[in-house]
């Protein structure tokens, strides 16, 4: 029986809504900011924007935060210890996001992980997990964010 991950219209919109980006901040990492419940399932359909101009020479850098899925495409449920990892997909070309980070799924219902050394221009974000089966969601919408030089 094929089992796919199905991420819900509550999961993007916290995905969505919940990415901050950031202007300047420190390195690369991974951080568990459990505080609620996670979502139900759904194809995912939009994305965001943010625009804010930062001061020359400061670091560039995106925070991204998500809740954990709470079910598989077939409705069925899928708990937290089954998902394995989530996987930020991200780059300059909306349709070539050419650059991955992987963000272990053990940190709980409510996650975020932040990119930093961002070059100017327009970059674009985009999330998906997979559970320990191997199985991966379809790409939650994408966001984007835009530093000015």
């Amino acid at each position: 029986m094929k089992r796919v991950i199905k991420v819900s219209k509550v999961w993007i919109a916290a995905f969505t809504f919940g990415v901050l980006l950031t202007g300047c901040g420190g390195a690369s990492d991974s951080t568990d900011v459990s505080t609620g419940p996670g979502a139900g399932i759904a194809k995912p359909e939009t994305g965001g924007a943010v625009v804010e101009p930062i001061l020359p020479g400061a670091e560039r850098s995106a925070v991204l935060s998500w809740s954990a899925p709470k079910s598989r495409a077939n409705d069925q449920d899928i708990e937290l210890y089954e998902l394995d990892k989530y996987i930020i997909s991200y780059g300059q070309d909306a349709e070539s996001l050419d650059r991955e980070v992987i963000v272990p799924g053990e940190g709980g219902v409510d996650m975020a992980h932040k990119i930093s050394d961002l070059s100017t221009g327009t970059w674009y974000f985009s999330i998906s997990v997979e559970d320990t089966d191997g199985l991966r969601s379809a790409p939650s919408g994408t966001v984007q964010k835009t530093f000015e030089s």
